[in-house]
This record gives structure tokens, C-alpha cells and sequence, in this order.
């Protein structure tokens, strides 16, 4: 019997038995839409985390403020060794990055790069024009001119914080864009020059940030940027935060050197002796984006376990009803004997229909994989996303769940015997 035939007759076994074939289809379908839909939402949160946590790109890196003795995994017992027999300087350890260390270094850094300084403000604010205010959700960022290139904003009407407004401190600020849309609508024009109040201190708006979108529900866009003189006279309420330095150099071969150029020279302005460890870090912008995506793993390894337990399941109950068909077929199995079929046509037209069954589901589940999937993406405002690895993985595994589910069927299939099989009742 030719392929062809075979398959058609497999083909027509399955839509005959609609009901038993549906239930094995939503099973496999609901393993493999776990395993594509869980793994559409995290190539979505990997975008997202690029989008939003590499703003400098692969040529970037930030010097910032960490306790003295945390250290991750090995590392603290390699730092607790060297430590031993030796006095610590204690004097800088445990203190945060300055104003005047952070603008000492720029102005020692002569590495070809830009540099940006920033200090926190308030996470609470609240900005009113007139009668209308927002919520106590504002965020208040304190930078300088270079702010919002390194930060991974663009100036969408009017100018950026200029050397005069970050050394005098004076009260003018860049609003992001849902401040903006709020206030004065979508117009970026509009808001220039116009006077807002930020905890009920009047600010001048100087320039209106385009859009940067939300990670996880936290808008970027909903901020207000002034100088860090300016945040640390007004909106600085813990005493023990720290500047934090972005550096961004004008192609990524020159990274490296210029983290090492970074260290020596924060390191004498931190007070550190040789033997001292550092008491600041320095992180490639996207050495964070990495450290975020491994954190995503165990979603993965999560996904991977539901969706191959559902599977084991489905080949469960694929192989049971195969095994059921076989024995409702076995006189027509043993018809189709008598008048000369062969053993190896049987057992391709049972395997044929459990491939086909399993099929089936890969495709069902990628559909639906891939719109709960991109659900997710919408929530986190990025693109379509489509797991092509995952699709092709998913069509392989169902079509090996389909072919071992279905062997030991289609071997019993092909080793009735004729005359028993037409006895059969």
C-alpha cells in the first residue's frame, strides 16, 4: 500500500472519531501552549529589559555605590582570605559617592567618553498647574546636561539642562511625557516656558522628554528631570544616598579601557590604599541587561517541567485511546490481513494517526501559546513577539511524543492474528 494511501486512511480515522481525538488534541495543546506561551512572555521581558535597562548600549557603564562587604557566590571567601593578618582602612568604607568625589572625577576623567552625574530625588512627588495635580507617584531625578542621552531619553521640544542650571541649582526642570499629556495635552511645544509646581515650589519647564514606555506596569515617563544641585537642595530626604556616574564612550573596543581608566582614578579619589579593595562598583550597562535575563532561568526551567509533565499526560492518554482504537478495529484489522495487508502498512497507519493526533496539538498549542504570549507583551508595551525556536521545538517534541505514544499500538495492531482478529467480537 502506497504512503499516500495510508496516510488518507489515517487521515480519515481521526475525523471520525471526533470526540476521543479532540481530548487527546487539547492535552497536547495545552503542554505545548505552556511551553510557547511562557517562553513568548519572557522573549518580551528580555526585550523589555533591554529596552529599558541598556539605554547607553554595549558602550556604557555606571559607577555607583555598594556596601563594602557584599560579595556574590565565591567571591567573599576569595576577599575573606586576603583579608586575613592585614589591617582594613576603615575611614571611606561604608560612605556613599559624594558630590565632590563624583565631579572630581569628571573633571580628572579625560578618557575620550561623556560622563553624566545624577543624585535621587523623591518617588512621591506630586506636580500641580492651577487647579489640577497629579498623584503622589512623580519621580524626581536629579542630572546634569548629559542626563538624558545616557539615561536613554530624547529631548522632544526645547533644550536639555544646560552648565548654568546644573551649577546654580535654579528651578528649571524637563517633564516627561505623561506629565506633559496631562497638563497640556499632546503638543510637546505647548509646556515650554510654562511655570508647574513640584511640591508646591514653582519650576520653569525648559524641555518636554518624548515617550519612553513602562516595564512591568512603572512608567519611564512619568518623571520630572532638574539639576542634581537643584534635587539635593529640595527633594533629598535620605541622608545616605549617593551619586551615581554614567560614562559613555564613542565605541564599545574602548570599553575596557576605559573601566580601567574609571578605577584608577576613582580609587585615589575614594581614599583607597593598594591593598584596599574598591568600595564603589562599576557595571557595563549591558552587563546589568545580562544579569536580569539569567534571573529569568528558572521561568524557563519552570515552563520547560509543566509543559513536559502535560506532555507525558497527553502521550498517556494518546497511547490508551490508540490502544482502545486498536481493539475496536481488530476485526477490520484482521479484514484487511485476510485479503493481503501487510504487517508494515498496519503499523504505519497506527503510528501515521498518533503523529497526526499529536500534530494536531503542536499546532493548536502554538496558536494559542503565542496569543498568551504576546498578551503579556501588550501589558509590557513591546512588540510582537514569535519564539521561533520554540516553534520548531514544539512541532518536534509533539511529533516524537506522537511516534512513541504510538509504537506499542501499531506494533499490537501488526501482530494480531488474522483468523482470531475475524473471530473477533
Amino acid at each position: 500500500m502506497k504512503i499516500s494511501d495510508i496516510l488518507s486512511l489515517a487521515f480519515r480515522t481521526v475525523r471520525s472519531n471526533k470526540l476521543r481525538t479532540g481530548i487527546t488534541v487539547a492535552i497536547i495543546a495545552f503542554g505545548i501552549m505552556a511551553l510557547v506561551g511562557i517562553n513568548t512572555a519572557i522573549d518580551a521581558m528580555k526585550q523589555k529589559f533591554t529596552e529599558s535597562f541598556s539605554a547607553m548600549g554595549a558602550n556604557g557603564f555606571i559607577i555607583h555605590y555598594k556596601e563594602y562587604n557584599v560579595r556574590m557566590g565565591g567571591r567573599r571567601d576569595e576577599v575573606g582570605e586576603e583579608k586575613k593578618g592585614r589591617k582594613e582602612k576603615k575611614s571611606n568604607v561604608g560612605k556613599p559617592i559624594t558630590k565632590e568625589q563624583a565631579e572630581d572625577f569628571k573633571e580628572r576623567f579625560r578618557y575620550p567618553a561623556k560622563i553624566s552625574l545624577s543624585f535621587p530625588g523623591s518617588g512621591d512627588a506630586v506636580v500641580s498647574l492651577g487647579n489640577k495635580k497629579t498623584t503622589p507617584t512623580v519621580r524626581i531625578f536629579g542630572g546634569d546636561e548629559n542626563y538624558p542621552e545616557l539615561n536613554g531619553y530624547t529631548i522632544a521640544a526645547g533644550r536639555d539642562l544646560s552648565g548654568i542650571d546644573v551649577r546654580s541649582g535654579r528651578n528649571v526642570c524637563i517633564i516627561g511625557s505623561d506629565i506633559a499629556n496631562k497638563f497640556f495635552g499632546s503638543n510637546p511645544e505647548k509646556p515650554l516656558e510654562k511655570i508647574i509646581k513640584i511640591n508646591n515650589i514653582p519650576y520653569r519647564i525648559i524641555g518636554v522628554l518624548e515617550s519612553k514606555g513602562t516595564t512591568f506596569g512603572r512608567s519611564w515617563d512619568n518623571m520630572v528631570l532638574t539639576s542634581y544641585n537643584n534635587v539635593r537642595q529640595f527633594f533629598n530626604s535620605n541622608t545616605n544616598a549617593s551619586f551615581q556616574i554614567a560614562v559613555k564612550v564613542p565605541d564599545v573596543k574602548l570599553v575596557d579601557a576605559a573601566v580601567g581608566e574609571s578605577e584608577g582614578i576613582f580609587r585615589p579619589i575614594r581614599r583607597l590604599a593598594t591593598t584596599e579593595e574598591n568600595n564603589f562598583v562599576i557595571d557595563k550597562s549591558d552587563s546589568i541587561v545580562e544579569i536580569l535575563l539569567r534571573n529569568l532561568s528558572f521561568i524557563t526551567v519552570s515552563a520547560t517541567v509543566i509543559g513536559f509533565i502535560t506532555l507525558i499526560g497527553a502521550a498517556v492518554g494518546l497511547m490508551n485511546i490508540m490502544l482502545v482504537s486498536v481493539t475496536e478495529r481488530t476485526k477490520e484489522i484482521g479484514l484487511v490481513k485476510a485479503i493481503g495487508g501487510r504487517q508494515e502498512s498496519i503499523r504505519r497507519q497506527f503510528l501515521y494517526e498518533a503523529i497526526i493526533i499529536s500534530l494536531m496539538g503542536a499546532v493548536f498549542g502554538i496558536v494559542l501559546g503565542i496569543i498568551v504570549g504576546n498578551a503579556f507583551s501588550i501589558v509590557l508595551n513591546t512588540g510582537f513577539v514569535v519564539p521561533y525556536v520554540w516553534l520548531f521545538r514544539g512541532i518536534l517534541i509533539c511529533f516524537i511524543t506522537g511516534l512513541l505514544a504510538g509504537l506499542y499500538p501499531a506494533f499490537k495492531a501488526s501482530r494480531l492474528n488474522p483468523i482470531e482478529a475475524l473471530r473477533y467480537e
